[in-house]
């Protein structure tokens, strides 16, 4: 698994990747980000910083459901895989956040199917590609096909074009067509800025997100269906 995360207020960050056996890989990449001097650690130096700091290991078939099984060998059985990945980008989550201090973050882990070939690391943890913060600009964390937003740098481009001043949709929009135009690459991008405002935006065929803001909560999957309801 992979993970990644970044303070805006400071641009500190942390990130891990080729982890196993770690039930919350974004636990261990802030604990890189707060307690040690380093941005990145990776395999066999991720899993003993993990031991050191008392991160319980976790049976690896605790971590395998029946559902990521299924998705495993369907892509399997996928011609063009490369098609699947970029179509189906099942093993992420990805967070931005504004805090009541003003401050903005991101967070981004990925595992399962898309890094089912050994020794590969993707976007995910790479700061600036799976996600960037700074409060000066704003907070971005992407999904996608993952060779493709490491070579656009897929989060700081976006950020980037809010630079320019560009919206925020404006600013995801052109990024996204950016990486289709250029590598035919698929994916999708959360933004949250300094002020509030927030957008979401994909090429794929679906991507399942959520907001809250102002008490509501906004939810969609397929586009131009978003629901709105009250917060509990």
């Amino acid at each position: 698994m992979d993970a990644s995360i970044m303070n805006g207020k400071d641009l500190s960050s942390g990130a891990v990747s080729a982890v196993r056996c770690i039930a919350n890989p974004i636990k261990l990449a802030r604990l890189v980000m707060e307690k040690t001097p380093h941005c990145f650690l990776t395999d066999r130096g991720a899993a003993e910083f993990a031991a050191t700091m008392g991160v319980p290991a976790v049976p690896g078939e605790q971590l395998v459901t029946e559902r990521s099984r299924k998705s495993l060998e369907k892509e399997k059985q996928e011609k063009d895989a490369q098609k699947a990945d970029q179509e189906k980008n099942l093993g992420t989550v990805g967070a931005v956040a504004l805090d009541s201090k003003g401050d903005v973050a991101y967070a981004t882990s990925t595992g399962g199917i898309v890094n089912k070939m050994a020794g590969r690391v993707g976007d995910t943890p790479c700061i600036g590609s799976g996600g960037y913060a700074d409060n000066d600009i704003g907070a971005v964390s992407t999904t996608g096909h993952g060779e493709s937003i490491l070579k656009v740098n897929l989060a700081r481009l976006a950020l980037f074009h809010v630079e320019q001043g560009k919206t925020l949709e404006e600013a995801a929009t052109m990024s996204l067509g950016y990486m289709k135009s250029k590598l035919n690459g698929l994916g999708g991008i959360i933004l949250v800025n300094r002020a509030g405002d927030w957008a979401v935006k994909w090429t794929s065929e679906s991507m399942a997100w959520a907001a809250a803001k102002d008490g509501k909560l906004h939810v969609g999957i397929d586009l131009d269906e978003t629901s709105i309801t009250d917060l509990p």
